[in-house]
């Protein structure tokens, strides 16, 4: 969707949006390809090696047998359908075939269970669940307690209440005409991470693909080029799978590499890139800093086009690594569940400044608000907020119009997350509401803090939290995982202190340095700092 240009000025002011009237998603990311050429959709790589080739013309015949079997068990236009399932064509699948019929889907992540996952499909009221044997076992004690669930689809065959999946689409056409959705007719809830309060379920339009494309073209240095093959190990269940990888790839024609990576190996991922050729990445900082502890990782042979990475401040560490392991600027896009892909870097358009997220994404008009959401001056720190109508904002919270309400202050929907803004525009994320820290007067964001502790060798990963101090209202605190081998004492401890107090600032170095095994993680990599100051200061009670 982007014009193309020769700088970022150029390309935001030719940019317009493309949103027609009429507009369905599984039309849109398979049909318009399926035309007898066997134009590449999919590449399956099992956990044995094996790699399965599928093409649009077999994606639009199994989703067209997956609707009709749908439809025939009474499932039709706004019904909520559960896809609980890992890196599977079964996944992209049933996607597609739930946005031909005009209903809803939920995607749920594989390692939910079972409180997780009752939440979620009673908030829905999902009458009908695609998975497989795992997501299946773990409604055994649950049924009984979703009563608009009817249907439960496996794609490991039929049993204890569940229908093959399999069976179900062999006995259906493969002809289907999908259902006339206009752009603004929701498609999707995507259930945010609920790291603070319950989840909340950000229903989305099926313009939200359309929406999302310039935010997936800006960081992958200008999506799509030929030759480009997508790979991510983010599940497909959470927006940055499913609308920063799959669904933009399969809109562009561009095939995606599918594995259901039980546990994020850095090393496979090194080998998966490089054997298979992975031109375009969205990989979590999380999955960078690990990465990272690969020694000599230029000898695995990766040279991908494009690298993006999104839901945590990227420092200078981790960008001139990036350049060495893999020849490229890892770029840096920001956005959340409910508003995504609004700002970002493009290392073919500008250079990176590390600290700072990049710019906003043609198309979009992001600011930095104060409480009443009006825009503050270059320089201020204020709520990262983003003026509708937006193609890329969601409808609104599913059954919660307060919070949804509360999401607003006039046309600018409040992110949540602080954040500063220079004068050409760049911004700089600073912290969560709830995580910047207020010490001695000072508002500090925990996010450089934690860039520069990554930066000692001794470091292999680190949270920073705000602790109850009587002198300074919060203490600086750092909860830091050593690198393995290393003695985790009190003369690291004033290492680290030092090392903050001399590269960053003497009012920001941690107080306070507590050792751990690991950090507490959302679903998709994002450190719990809730979770830490919870646990802190049950420890200081």
């Amino acid at each position: 969707m982007l014009p193309r240009g020769r700088s970022y000025e150029a390309i935001r002011a030719a940019f317009r949006w493309r949103v027609p009237e009429r507009f369905n998603i599984g039309v849109d990311c398979c049909d318009r390809w399926a035309d007898g050429s066997g134009r590449p959709a999919l590449l399956h790589l099992h956990a044995d090696g094996r790699l399965d080739r599928i093409s649009f013309d077999a994606l639009k015949a199994d989703s067209n047998r997956l609707a009709h079997a749908l439809r025939a068990h009474g499932i039709g236009r706004s019904d909520r359908v559960g896809v609980l399932l890992p890196q599977v064509p079964e996944a992209a699948i049933a996607h597609l075939a739930i946005y031909k019929l005009g209903a809803i889907a939920v995607p749920l992540f594989q390692l939910f269970q079972e409180q997780a996952l009752e939440f979620r499909l009673r908030d829905s009221g999902a009458a009908a669940l695609v998975t497989d044997a795992v997501g299946h076992a773990k409604l055994a004690d649950l049924r009984d307690r979703l009563p608009d669930l009817r249907l439960v689809l496996s794609a490991d065959g039929a049993g204890d209440g569940a229908l093959d999946l399999r069976g179900e689409m062999a006995r259906a056409s493969d002809a289907f005409v999908p259902e006339d959705t206009a752009a603004d007719d929701p498609a999707v809830i995507v259930y945010t991470s609920g790291t603070t309060g319950a989840p909340k379920g950000a229903l989305h339009a099926h313009r939200v693909l359309l929406g999302h494309l310039p935010g997936v073209e800006m960081p992958q240095d200008l999506f799509p080029q030929r030759g480009d093959l997508f790979w991510t190990p983010a599940d497909w269940a959470w927006v940055g799978g499913l609308f920063d990888v799959l669904l933009p790839s399969l809109h562009h024609g561009v095939p995606v590499l599918a594995h259901r990576m039980a546990k994020f190996d850095p090393e496979f991922a090194f080998r998966l890139m490089a054997r298979h050729g992975v031109r375009n990445a969205f990989l979590p900082p999380t999955a960078l800093k690990m990465m990272r502890s690969v020694p000599n990782a230029v000898r695995y042979g990766a040279h991908p086009r494009s690298i993006g990475s999104g839901g945590e401040t990227l420092g200078a560490e981790l960008l001139d690594w990036g350049r060495g392991a893999f020849g490229v600027t890892i770029n840096e896009f920001y956005g959340q569940t409910e508003c995504n892909l609004v700002v970002s870097s493009c290392g073919v358009l500008m250079p990176p400044r590390p600290g700072w997220m990049g710019r906003a994404v043609p198309g979009h008009e992001v600011a930095v608000v104060d409480a009443a959401g009006t825009p503050l001056p270059p320089g201020v720190i204020g709520t990262i907020a983003v003026r509708r109508p937006d193609p890329v904002m969601f409808l609104g919270y599913w059954n919660n119009p307060e919070a949804t309400a509360a999401k607003f202050s006039g046309d600018w929907l409040l992110t949540g997350d602080q954040g500063v803004q220079d004068g050409e525009g760049w911004f700089r994320f600073v912290g969560r509401d709830d995580d910047v820290i207020t010490s001695a007067g000072y508002r500090i964001g925990p996010g450089e803090i934690e860039d520069c502790l990554l930066r000692h060798p001794a470091v292999a990963m680190a949270a920073v939290i705000g602790l109850p101090d009587p002198l300074r209202t919060e203490a600086v605190t750092a909860i830091v995982v050593p690198v393995p081998g290393v003695t985790a004492d009190a003369a690291l401890a004033r290492a680290l202190q030092d090392h903050v107090k001399t590269r960053l600032a003497a009012h920001s170095y941690p107080r306070q340095v507590i050792f751990q095994d690991a950090l507490p993680l959302t679903a998709t990599g994002k450190v719990m700092r809730g979770e830490l100051r919870r646990r802190m200061t049950r420890g200081t009670d």
